[in-house]
């Protein structure tokens, strides 16, 4: 009983129209592959997250982007050795160690590589824009609308989501497309971004909305 009152409580704070209304996906649209290092997917990993139907998915995404000739960029986390250039972030999360220069950890997963014409920014914090050039290069290319996937979707998706969405950018993160450590934090995430910050599809909604 306290839980179907708990989520009458949660769907009424968020209803009536105040939260969720939907953004379109703009004039022109572009693939942000975050983050798809083998760091979240090989078990000896600090940072596994055991959810290899992200990178599948996430596979699928990118061939069919690259079917409609869309812009892609990707991006990867790195570090100098001593990590002196992850400031706190890197103090507040050890296992970022794993993304110091020379670790295979830190390498993108072989099927999620980019091709020379993809651009690859790297980043050493959890957005994709803080401290890239990736809002300047979107704006040159005439890109209003950002469709998201990567890992993790409660750190670094949510963080460029976010950031995309200040930039003046239509934030549209495909679900399934990305992965966290857990389902818990992966749904309450991506709830709470649908309802705020950018639109919340499946990669099967995406294709039906935006058909070739």
């Amino acid at each position: 009983m306290a839980d179907r009152a708990d989520d009458h409580s949660l769907h009424a704070s968020y209803g009536q129209g105040a939260f969720g209304a939907s953004l379109g996906f703009g004039r022109r649209q572009a693939l942000l592959m975050i983050d798809f290092a083998q760091a979240y997917f090989e078990a000896r990993s600090p940072l596994f997250a055991g959810c290899p139907q992200a990178a599948e998915r996430a596979a699928d995404l990118l061939a069919w982007a690259r079917r409609r000739a869309l812009l892609v960029c990707h991006t990867r986390v790195t570090y100098r050795a001593d990590g002196l250039d992850g400031g706190v972030f890197f103090r507040k999360v050890p296992a970022l160690r794993v993304f110091c220069e020379g670790d295979p950890l830190g390498d993108v997963v072989p099927a999620l590589a980019p091709t020379p014409a993809e651009p690859m920014l790297t980043k050493q914090y959890a957005s994709a824009f803080f401290g890239t050039s990736l809002a300047s290069l979107l704006h040159a290319q005439g890109v209003d609308c950002v469709l998201i996937a990567g890992m993790s979707t409660s750190g670094c998706v949510r963080a460029s989501a976010v950031d995309a969405m200040q930039h003046g950018f239509i934030p549209v993160v495909v679900g399934d497309a990305c992965g966290d450590r857990h389902p818990a934090p992966h749904e309450a995430n991506l709830f709470d971004l649908n309802a705020k910050y950018a639109d919340v599809l499946t990669l099967s909604q995406l294709q039906s909305a935006l058909p070739a």
